[in-house]
């Protein structure tokens, strides 16, 4: 049974009573902006192989760099807003919003006479696309019960690679046609998961801890009622959680926080949070080697050998069918190893992989007559490793850690950082990879190997392990101290997050 709830919003609410189907209604909103943010981005991946996509645009080297680029610009254009739209207007309408500008764009790329109408359409589906992402990654953290935060919160990611091979799907079912539909079509097709996104808003409620920072606090209770407790407010579980996300929010409100930029810059504790949540993710998710395989697939299958467009396309489809079932495991690893260790392991494995793929590129290149299949297809086999190990980690990371390191302060301005840093580095990197394959070929792999050395010691050294806690704990964490109401917030926490589990056949220590 549906129940009209307050959002403090312009934006309605008819929230089912039942906090199992809020839980799944909350994940589908979560796949869905994924599933939207993975259509948009890998689509140019598809699309660069196209040379019906190519031709029309009659792009070179430079050119297919700048119309990928694109989406990137826009990418980074929404940290400078998404911020404010979240905390001012709501969590909720910033995740709508966000879907209107990039269904906008997604209509213009689709009616696209020249490259520039379809630059500016990219950074259009950029703009709106982060923007989402960013609301959507700030809300989901907040208003997820702490038992399925770590699933929900990474599907917001996860469900890239559905994205990524639905549009594979649709290239390369339109790879043969001889006219501008063939790159049309996919256009057209990404605007669909937007619009799903839109469509289950409604029936999701308002973040709790936005709602108790509005001071609508009888709308922030039954929020949190309608994910933990089957819409009761009045039960035990509902008292505790509600009650530790008030004086959390009490405590956080007497520190009297300057966000700021100079503020930020003079907390030592605030500047951590920003370096590590925002931008050390963004950075070591976009420099780990994954753009290679995610936006020019086709470049990287020619250096191992792999010529032919339908066995690139297809190749495509493969890969992101295989990167699934990857980071849906790696989601349940982070739940159960942690996050630091997750991230420092799978990047020793990427280091391996890089290396070797660069040797066996380097044997292709010297002698590309007389090299064996077996050996094209050893390097194949180890650039799909290496996706589906960046993706047992990096791919839920992305969305997961940001938001449950940062207060509720600079949350949304944190999860901003991370997409800001992310798509600014892939600006840089997808503008010269074009170039750098060309001119030095298989060494590109093993410069980012280099590099991603320091990324494990960088890892080991800074980052705070955040599994098992919720976002009050890790405030305490933070500051590295124990007062007496930090103490009873912990421990209202810890009931309510006990209770939770237990009636959804979940208990399980929080110790």
């Amino acid at each position: 049974m549906l129940k009209r709830t307050e959002t403090g919003t312009w934006l309605p609410a008819f929230v089912p009573d039942s906090s199992i189907v809020v839980v799944v209604l909350l994940m589908a909103c979560s796949m869905a902006v994924s599933t939207s943010h993975g259509a948009c981005r890998s689509m140019m991946n598809g699309l660069n192989i196209l040379t019906e996509y190519t031709d029309y645009f009659h792009l070179d080297e430079s050119t297919l760099g700048v119309s990928t680029a694109a989406i990137f610009v826009g990418g980074c254009l929404a940290p400078l807003c998404a911020g404010y739209l979240c905390d001012r207007m709501g969590r909720r309408p910033g995740i709508f919003w966000g879907c209107v500008i990039a269904l906008a764009g997604m209509a213009l790329q689709s009616a696209a006479q020249n490259l520039a109408m379809f630059i500016v359409a990219r950074v259009m589906i950029g703009l709106g696309g982060s923007t989402a992402n960013i609301a959507s990654g700030t809300y989901l953290s907040e208003t997820f019960p702490s038992a399925w935060r770590s699933w929900g919160v990474s599907m917001l990611n996860n469900f890239f690679y559905v994205g990524a091979l639905i549009m594979a799907l649709v290239t390369l079912a339109t790879s043969s046609w001889p006219s501008a539909w063939a790159w049309r079509v996919p256009s057209i097709t990404q605007g669909l998961f937007p619009v799903l996104c839109i469509m289950l808003l409604p029936f999701v409620p308002e973040s709790p801890r936005w709602l108790v920072y509005q001071d609508h606090h009888e709308a922030a209770r039954c929020s949190v009622a309608l994910v933990a407790a089957d819409g009761d407010v009045d039960s035990s579980v509902t008292t505790a959680i509600y009650e530790a996300i008030v004086e959390g929010s009490g405590w956080e409100y007497s520190q009297k926080l300057d966000v700021s930029l100079w503020g930020v810059i003079k907390n030592p504790v605030t500047r951590r949070r920003l370096l590590i949540g925002g931008a050390s993710i963004g950075v070591f998710s976009s420099i780990s080697g994954n753009i290679i395989a995610t936006y020019y697939i086709g470049a990287e299958l020619k250096t191992a050998g792999i010529t032919d467009i339908t066995s690139q396309l297809k190749a495509n489809i493969a890969l992101n069918a295989f990167c699934l079932p990857c980071a849906l495991v790696g989601t349940a690893v982070l739940s159960r190893w942690g996050r630091k260790s997750t991230a420092a392991l799978t990047e020793i494995f990427l280091v391996l992989c890089l290396v070797i793929i660069g040797v066996l590129s380097k044997v292709y290149t010297d002698d590309p007559s007389n090299v064996s299949t077996a050996l094209i297809y050893a390097n194949v086999a180890i650039m799909f490793l290496f996706q589906g190990v960046y993706s047992v980690a990096w791919t839920p990371l992305m969305t997961l850690y940001p938001p449950e390191i940062a207060n509720y302060s600079i949350r949304a301005h944190t999860v901003g950082l991370a997409q800001f840093t992310q798509n600014l580095l892939c600006i840089i990197f997808v503008l010269i990879l074009p170039i750098a394959f060309k001119n030095i070929g298989w060494k590109v792999y093993v410069i980012n190997a280099s590099w991603d050395v320091v990324i494990v010691v960088l890892i080991w050294l800074f980052w705070v392990e955040t599994k098992g806690k919720t976002l009050e704990e890790i405030n305490i964490l933070f500051e590295n101290k124990t007062s007496r109401n930090d103490t009873h917030i912990e421990d209202n926490m810890r009931v309510g997050i006990y209770q939770c589990n237990n009636d959804t056949g979940e208990a399980k220590s929080q110790s």
